[in-house]
């Protein structure tokens, strides 16, 4: 994504006050649609907090690749993943 020209940055944030203002301002109105108060909510929170952090997990096998068996290895260059089914492959026919 390109950035901005930095004149229209400014121009955007001279409003800053006032768009602050009417987020809460729907964010406070109960005559307001449920999303439109959540919206206007998330939209102060993130940008007064910044956006929550993603997290993720992953396991990671430290192997010298001469100790792993070549029917791994070949499972592995293939991209399989653990648990599931792979055609079996004749490491041989990897060169």
């Amino acid at each position: 994504m390109a950035k901005a020209p930095i004149d229209i940055r400014s121009l955007a944030r001279a409003h800053t006050t006032r768009a602050v203002q009417v987020l809460a301002g729907i964010m406070d109105q109960p005559d307001c649609p449920p999303a439109a108060r959540v919206s206007a909510a998330t939209a102060l929170m993130d940008r007064g907090w910044g956006k929550p952090h993603q997290t993720s997990e992953t396991t990671v096998r430290r192997a010298v690749a001469k100790e792993i068996p070549d029917n791994e290895l070949a499972d592995i260059a293939l991209g399989s993943s653990e648990g599931a089914a792979v055609e079996a492959v004749d490491p041989s026919q990897l060169n």
